[in-house]
């Protein structure tokens, strides 16, 4: 990776801190020293920032150039055959961050490889440059609704670029993580007013209704696609 790609990727990753309510011009300016004028430039690529800069930005945000490294997942042949390596990430990081950064990742899922070529993206536009495959652990409360199939801390495998309501398999509904609250919730989904209907599979539990805010759409709101439940190692 090159300094414009570094410093492409900072400014990403800050632009979706703000989006997300985390971080605002005023305070990185305050944390950093520099004039609101001089992050907005960079921020809306007018502008550049010195080594010296991208250190100090760094530093305040508590990420490391570590952080803006692409990831190689893919792990290398074994004595079973060729695997594929999938990153376990956060709820909000599987959401929101389009390039899973090195910090953010909590384990690795090994896969075989044919599984993840196999499936078929439907994706909006603004996801095609994310990373596809990502995996989210489920806590115990989340998973209730669910069970049997969702059981307490599995692990659920997400793709990125299927964040469509058309189904995959005919006469088959698709389980989607979607947003709900600040979490991930695995759930069956329709849209109606303006409205995710949530649906558990367990019918002791309610349907849950997610209004769609304005400027949003349905897909907004979808992290992915569930591709595989893996409910013990």
């Amino acid at each position: 990776m090159n300094f414009t790609q570094m410093h492409e990727r900072l400014r990403l990753e800050l632009l979706r801190r703000i989006q997300r309510g985390t971080l605002s011009v005023s305070l990185l300016a305050r944390q950093t020293g520099f004039g609101e004028s001089h992050i907005s430039n960079f921020l809306n690529s007018r502008r550049r920032l010195s080594l010296d800069a991208i250190d100090r930005v760094l530093a305040c945000q508590a990420m490391s150039a570590a952080d803006l490294l692409p990831t190689v997942h893919r792990g290398s042949s074994t004595a079973e055959g060729d695997s594929t390596r999938v990153p376990v990430v956060s709820h909000t990081a599987a959401l929101f961050e389009p390039f899973i950064r090195p910090s953010a990742i909590h384990s690795m899922l090994q896969l075989p490889d044919g599984l993840l070529k196999a499936q078929r993206a439907r994706v909006s536009q603004h996801r095609r440059t994310w990373e596809r495959f990502v995996a989210i652990s489920i806590p115990s409360a989340d998973s209730l609704p669910m069970e049997p199939i969702v059981l307490p801390d599995a692990i659920v495998l997400l793709d990125r670029h299927y964040n469509s309501l058309m189904a995959y398999r005919p006469n088959r509904p698709n389980l989607y993580a979607v947003r709900h609250g600040t979490r991930l919730a695995v759930r069956y989904v329709d849209f109606l007013l303006n409205r995710m209907v949530l649906r558990p599979f367990n019918p002791v539990f309610p349907v849950d209704l997610v209004e769609v805010a304005m400027g949003e759409s349905p897909n907004d709101l979808i992290a992915g696609r569930v591709v595989l439940v893996v409910n013990e190692f």
